[in-house]
């Protein structure tokens, strides 16, 4: 661990000012735009349009790094999500913020290829392992620690937009001013859907109703706790408590599914968080809620990290690259239609509305996981499961899927005899 921070901490510095940056910006966004009056539409709009973006975005940025370079490109994409967030201090309304999010999540994608990749290409075989878990660690404190930094008082309503523009345009110093030089880089190719559907359709339906209901909770957790009585900062906190949850329990239900049958442990965790929505729809004190969504949180985020295991537990070692960049695209259009849904439903059923819709979600989870378990059997060989952070982050799993496919591929001694189905 120490060698993987000393040989890449420029790298690793920048990347956690961009994830500390998009996470301190999405909740400043739905909280501020609530103290300015936006309707609960306008918010879920306005945010829906960040992974709109990033869908354009995982297309087309890397194709533009290949023709121009990372520099040049990091460059370009790092000052104009600058922009995009110090433009939300002129204006006040929800169209031009929308837009803002808009270009904030077309830009995302390119920075998170070039960092990853560059990345990828510094870390020698011999703590590769060690740098891989340094980068989960920043994926997942990163937009905690942004969230966190939402509490800071803020008298005037600038300083944060203010503080988030210039952590997001310096962390382009840390990976310009790097003694490595850019790696070479070619755009991964694609996996269709339609193709991926058929090795899994439990991943990528799954991917899709779970990055629909994390990104609901994760979006709409503020206004929640804010319409049942929290002070910003409590609010804030909140969020922050569900986010270090999911973190928490990555490691902890990746090994449990890496034991069985992985869509055992899917149906568990959705049941679970059925169970802590109903609690939180019918108890609404503080603390139940506090609870309730680090439980929520703690069984929904791991859920693509399991998903991903399950369809590559089919995949051949070639097929994993192009399956990660689908299942990327998946997870950003599930996430359109959580951000659409759920600020929408915190007034229905007397403001109950988003607990049972995150309900709503568990049911379908397990509802899909037992379908499939009774109509196919799980893979003979499986591999691991590699927790991936999911919020704020527009390429999740792709540095992963390509190290582990170059591990996969190497020669195994006493493996030639085995086969996979």
């Amino acid at each position: 661990m120490r060698r993987a921070l000393i040989d890449n901490w420029a790298l690793f510095l920048g990347m956690l000012f961009l994830m500390v940056g998009n996470g301190m910006l999405v909740t400043l966004l739905t909280i501020r735009g609530s103290v300015l009056g936006f309707t609960d539409l306008e918010i879920s709009l306005m945010q829906a349009c960040y992974p709109l973006g990033a869908l354009a975005g995982t297309i087309l940025t890397p194709r533009l790094i290949e023709k121009v370079g990372h520099i040049r490109v990091f460059s370009a994409l790092a000052s104009m999500v600058s922009v995009a967030a110090i433009a939300h201090l002129l204006t006040s309304d929800p169209v031009s913020w929308g837009l803002m999010r808009l270009l904030a999540g077309a830009c995302f994608p390119g920075l998170y290829v070039i960092t990853e990749s560059w990345l990828n290409a510094k870390a020698e075989n011999r703590i590769r392992a060690q740098v891989l878990s340094v980068y989960f660690i920043i994926q997942s404190a990163g937009p905690a620690l942004g969230t966190a930094m939402v509490a800071l008082p803020d008298p005037r309503g600038n300083l944060l937009f203010g503080l988030c523009s210039i952590l997001l345009s310096v962390a382009i110093v840390p990976l310009l001013l790097s003694n490595n030089r850019a790696p070479e880089y070619t755009a991964p190719d694609r996996m269709p859907v339609r193709r991926l559907y058929k090795v899994s359709p439990m991943a990528v339906l799954g991917i899709v109703i779970m990055g629909a209901g994390v990104v609901a909770w994760f979006i709409s957790l503020p206004l929640y706790a804010l319409q049942n009585g929290f002070s910003e900062a409590q609010a804030s906190f909140a969020l922050v408590v569900a986010m270090v949850a999911a973190a928490v329990s990555q490691y902890p239900l990746g090994w449990i599914s890496d034991q069985t049958d992985r869509r055992y442990v899917v149906i568990g965790m959705a049941a679970v968080s059925v169970v802590a929505a109903l609690w939180m729809a019918l108890d609404t004190r503080p603390m139940s809620i506090l609870v309730g969504f680090a439980v929520i949180g703690a069984v929904t985020l791991p859920v693509y990290s399991i998903l991903a295991a399950h369809a590559n537990d089919q995949l051949s070692p070639g097929q994993v690259v192009p399956a990660a960049g689908t299942m990327a695209f998946l997870l950003q259009f599930g996430q359109v239609f959580g951000m659409l849904i759920g600020p929408n439903t915190l007034k229905l059923f007397d403001g109950r509305g988003l607990p049972l819709m995150l309900a709503v979600v568990g049911v379908a989870t397990v509802l899909l996981a037992v379908t499939r378990r009774v109509r196919s059997d799980a893979p003979e060989e499986t591999g691991e499961v590699r927790p991936t952070g999911v919020i704020g982050i527009a390429q999740p799993g792709l540095l992963q899927a390509e190290v582990y496919a170059e591990e996969d591929a190497a020669p195994q001694p006493e493996s030639d005899e085995s086969s996979h189905s």
